[in-house]
């Protein structure tokens, strides 16, 4: 879909429809609603005397301008309460607007700039929120489908401005929120895929791509390399597939200094069946998506390196399937780690952490300024946090609410969950440094505690996007499917970072 700026009166803009918006419990339409209202002689007003228009969030009204207009339909959106009107609401308002108007075989629709001036709300801003909203809410993954679409496509959406001095200010944010959609819209894709199509060996070539179209420095270790530097808990993992592991790094360098700003490193298992801890049947489908924090730092970075921050990036992708086999690691075993601590494994579904845990090793070695992960990793937090919320693990306060700032801002909620050193008790082992899992309680603690053990005084979050890394349903601009969380939270704390 093509997103435009354009400018003009709003009675004169020529599409298929035009869409503006109302608040709740307004007595009368007012800017943009009220000269189409007197264009239309008055059916807004006397919609919303009936009762019929209440401006309440997500509200749609459609009305057919018989000629009136250059534009065939006005469609009304209800916004909700204005002082509870935020960007993420934006979002969320034209997704179900666009896909509204997609199942009304409109290809061509236009917009005013939603909700400047109220809390802050700047044009700039406004249009960030329309094209993300736009294009993460018409998302669909279609590839393996061969049957044609219910619906066509919405070609075109048009942004109008209110002045002309508005129209760069229009363009930058449309053109910021189309790089952080399509970041999140690639993150997508990724998850959907199934894990034939997803192999460890095919991230390597989405990595390879995307470093050649964004100027990118691509490192891959094999797996004799990982055997050299002793990353034998990722390799424990990776023995019981066919499938070769790679460890994935990509480096975005924008700062004179070879210091690593930010180190970003996300849990690549590209298919998890719990390995010799198999998982039950039912859904094990759904665990084609354990990549789901990879394909997130990968996304991320080719977004950053798009948007040119003045800092260093690194992301990290440990990538392995996770399966049963002759050769496959077994509950009661010892693995080495990276760093010489070894880990007792109680339950090979427990792999995530083993993973990320050398990873980790690994990145600290590079002595990142920060560091932050990403990982489907337990059900636990899926337990404790729903699909709403992400769970935010810390070593240190400050990086933590500068991640859930960025969150925020991106409309991807996060929670901060306790770190007390009480909870690393139960990751005690009788016959190694540690364990893989604790005991029946606390798990998404007890996982970020293991992760803990290998990141040493280094500033550090982990987050834990096993509840919101997939949605089952559609919610505003989510769509049934893999989410893109936490894509746009990684881009905008890039971006604090650098400022």
């Amino acid at each position: 879909m093509e997103i435009r700026v354009i400018s003009g009166d709003v009675t004169e803009v020529k599409a298929s429809a035009v869409m503006v918006g109302l608040f709740e419990k307004v007595k009368n339409p007012d800017d943009y609603t009220a000269t189409l209202d007197n264009v239309l002689g008055g059916t807004i007003s006397q919609l919303m005397s009936q009762g019929e228009i209440k401006g309440k969030f997500g509200e749609l009204t459609i009305i057919h301008s018989l000629g009136k207009l250059f534009a065939e339909r006005v469609v009304i959106l209800g916004l909700g309460k204005k002082q509870e009107f935020t960007l993420d609401k934006i979002r969320g308002v034209v997704a179900e607007a666009c896909r509204f108007l997609q199942k009304k075989g409109i290809d061509d629709a236009a917009t005013i700039a939603l909700g400047v001036g109220v809390g802050g709300i700047t044009p700039k801003s406004a249009s960030q929120a329309i094209t993300e909203g736009a294009l993460l809410g018409l998302y669909s993954f279609r590839r393996h489908i061969t049957k044609e679409p219910e619906y066509g496509e919405i070609k075109q959406l048009s942004i109008v401005a209110n002045s002309e001095a508005d129209i760069s200010l229009l363009e930058h944010g449309r053109d910021k929120g189309k790089i952080l959609a399509e970041a999140a819209k690639l993150a997508r894709d990724m998850v959907n895929e199934p894990a034939n199509y997803m192999t460890p060996g095919h991230m390597v070539k989405m990595a390879k791509q995307l470093a050649k179209d964004y100027d990118l420095e691509l490192v891959v270790l094999e797996r004799e390399k990982m055997l050299e530097l002793g990353m034998g808990a990722l390799l424990g993992v990776a023995q019981g597939s066919a499938q070769s592991p790679k460890f994935i790094i990509l480096n975005y360098k924008e700062n004179d200094s070879n210091e690593i700003d930010l180190a970003l490193i996300g849990k690549g298992i590209t298919f998890d069946s719990g390995g010799i801890s198999l998982k039950p049947g039912r859904k094990m489908e759904e665990m084609k998506g354990d990549m789901a924090g990879g394909a997130a730092v990968i996304a991320a970075i080719a977004a950053i390196s798009q948007l040119k921050p003045a800092i260093n990036v690194t992301a990290i992708v440990p990538a392995v399937e996770n399966l049963p086999g002759g050769r496959a690691f077994k509950p009661g075993d010892i693995l080495t780690t990276m760093t010489g601590k070894t880990v007792e494994i109680i339950s090979t579904d427990a792999e995530g952490r083993l993973v990320m845990a050398d990873a980790l090793c690994f990145v600290n070695k590079l002595k990142p300024k920060q560091i932050i992960d990403v990982a489907t990793l337990t059900g636990a937090c899926v337990v404790a946090l729903g699909d709403v919320c992400t769970g935010a693990f810390s070593n240190n306060q400050e990086l933590a609410n500068k991640v859930v700032i960025a969150g925020a801002k991106a409309g991807e909620l996060i929670w901060q969950m306790p770190m007390y050193t009480e909870y690393k008790e139960l990751n005690k082992s009788d016959v190694a440094d540690i364990k893989n899992v604790g005991d029946n309680n606390a798990g998404a603690i007890t996982a970020a505690q293991f992760l803990a053990e290998f990141v040493g005084s280094t500033p550090w979050v982990h987050l834990d996007i096993a509840g919101t890394s997939m949605s089952n349903k559609e919610r505003n601009y989510l769509v049934k499917g893999a989410t893109g969380v936490p894509v746009r939270t990684l881009i905008n704390l890039a971006l604090a970072i650098a400022k």
